[in-house]
């Protein structure tokens, strides 16, 4: 079947009228749930709340191999220049693979790369918790700073979030705006005599991360050469910040921002949470490699998760995703899949420069379960534009209260249950005039509390929130963004979105001050206005 003839296979399945049910799906077949769930690096992904059928699945995996789904991801893993764009790798997941699984990136011996930079993290956070690398008063680390933007942000903060446990070695903070609120409000809750300051910057240029990076070192003070350390490939730069060589831990241009937390980018993961619970998340995420790498296309997860996207976004043309995790400590999980998804897919054109031919990336948001339910959760159930959802539950918790856990998976699995079934107008009345409610009152709200229904969820469950399930998770998203733009034909790897604001703020930055004009008359008038408010500026 040539790409043509799938994709519009995928669209004849999409203009059957009952495309979209699924309340109906269930009606005709209770035992639904078997067919549409699978397993993989101890995760189990259920797609039986979507309207995928046999019909429709297999559409979109004639279309997965008609795109050659599999052979890019096997180049992706050979460390052919999958970033095309950019003419590199993109070989992240030579960072959680054992020391002779032998990727390379060109001429590069990337696993020894890898491993390399690795013992040399693992030495250092062995010598921080035994106290033998300590702060310029002598005093035990106590907490680490993490300076970065972007991948060296998001990443490690959802990480170490989501990893903290009472007793850890150190407690980690991050610190990624710009604005000077943000290390205002900070800084009180650290001190100064027992924090260890990261920067994490590849090329130790980016604007905001150097600024952060200044404002840090001046609080510091005398402390700040034996307080620092740096995750950079620019030697040059970190020795004339102060940074001894030592203290450089580096990763290669075939590490993307968003995907480099497994690298030297996630040493704050490895001094807050430990080097073994480090060393279980990359486990977590190889188990998940291996399962992508292997596995048939009618039972690969990151692959089903992406064709379930495909159908979501270009046969039923739902323009966003939530993501929904049930679990406090996956708070920052939407935000690095807002990152990891949004940055690689939020293209409009192929990876030859040609206009793509459908949408792709859509918009992705999310909070934890339950606030989300009071929030934004009324416009999936009642909006009228259906918004799949990613619902995560974590089975197992790590505290006491059984009964608040139950609760938490309780209210979980029935927003699932709510977005497919609905309640229908009868139903409402029904349920109303049970109740004793006035019939003419009751018909008056019907239609208010009416909700369609045949709104699509997908249900990943984890066993407990552990290192390695967290980097299985994590994966599985990865994954699925590198199938994702194979299937859509566009770059997922580079963004040169983001290069054009960052060229435009180094144009107005002297314009604010008076040294230049401004580049536009909006944005002369702007500044205009900001020097009303503000005269110091």
């Amino acid at each position: 079947m040539t790409d043509s003839e799938a994709w519009a296979e995928v669209a004849r399945q999409a203009a059957r009228p009952d495309a979209a049910a699924i309340r109906a799906r269930f009606a005709a077949d209770a035992a639904r749930p078997a067919r549409f769930t699978w397993r993989a690096a101890g995760l189990t992904l259920d797609l039986s709340r979507t309207s995928l059928d046999e019909g429709i699945l297999a559409a979109l995996l004639a279309l997965a191999r008609a795109r050659g789904v599999a052979a890019r991801l096997a180049a992706m893993a050979r460390g052919e220049a999958v970033n095309a764009t950019e003419r590199r790798a993109a070989l992240h997941i030579a960072l959680r693979a054992p020391r002779e699984a032998g990727f390379r990136a060109g001429e590069e011996d990337a696993s020894a790369e890898v491993h390399a930079t690795l013992e040399a993290m693992r030495r250092f956070v062995a010598a921080v918790h035994a106290g033998e690398i300590r702060s310029a008063s002598g005093a035990r680390f106590r907490d680490v700073l993490n300076i970065g933007i972007g991948g060296s942000d998001l990443g490690p903060a959802m990480v170490c979030r989501a990893l903290a446990r009472p007793g850890q070695p150190m407690r980690a903070h991050f610190l990624s705006n710009l604005d000077g609120h943000a290390w205002a409000s900070l800084a009180p809750a650290l001190d100064p005599d027992t924090t260890l300051v990261l920067v994490a910057s590849k090329t130790f240029t980016t604007a905001e991360t150097m600024a952060n990076a200044r404002l840090v070192k001046a609080w510091l003070g005398d402390r700040a050469g034996a307080q620092m350390a740096a995750m950079s490939t620019n030697i040059a730069a970190t020795t004339a910040f102060g940074i001894p060589p030592e203290r450089v831990f580096g990763f290669r241009d075939w590490v993307g921002g968003r995907f480099s937390l497994w690298s030297a980018i996630g040493l704050s993961i490895a001094l807050s949470a430990g080097w073994e619970a480090f060393a279980a998340l990359l486990a977590g995420a190889r188990a998940m490699d291996e399962h992508a790498l292997s596995a048939p296309e009618a039972r690969n997860l990151p692959l089903l998760l992406a064709l379930t996207e495909i159908w979501h976004v270009n046969g039923l043309g739902y323009p966003a995703r939530a993501v929904l995790p049930y679990d406090e400590r996956l708070s920052r999980l939407p935000a690095h899949l807002q990152q990891l998804e949004m940055e690689s897919l939020g293209k409009r054109v192929t990876e030859d420069g040609a206009a793509v031919a459908r949408a792709t990336g859509p918009v992705v948001f999310g909070e934890p379960g339950t606030n989300a339910q009071h929030s934004f959760l009324q416009l999936l159930h009642q909006g009228t534009t259906p918004i799949p959802a990613d619902i995560i539950l974590v089975a197992a918790p790590d505290h006491p209260h059984a009964g608040s856990h139950r609760a938490l998976l309780a209210n979980g699995l029935a927003q699932a249950a709510a977005l497919m079934r609905g309640r229908s107008a009868a139903e409402v009345l029904a349920e109303m005039l049970a109740k004793g409610a006035d019939p003419a009152e009751a018909r008056r709200l019907a239609p208010h509390r009416t909700c369609p229904g045949d709104r699509p969820s997908t249900l990943i469950l984890l066993p407990r929130l552990d290192a390695f399930h967290l980097g299985a998770l994590v994966a599985l998203y990865e994954h699925k963004v590198a199938c994702l733009g194979a299937l859509w034909g566009v770059d997922p790897f580079d963004q040169w979105g983001v290069e054009l604001g960052k060229q435009l703020a180094a144009e107005i930055a002297p314009a604010l001050s008076g040294g230049s004009p401004a580049p536009d008359a909006a944005t002369a008038a702007s500044i205009a206005a900001l020097r009303e408010a503000w005269p110091g500026l």
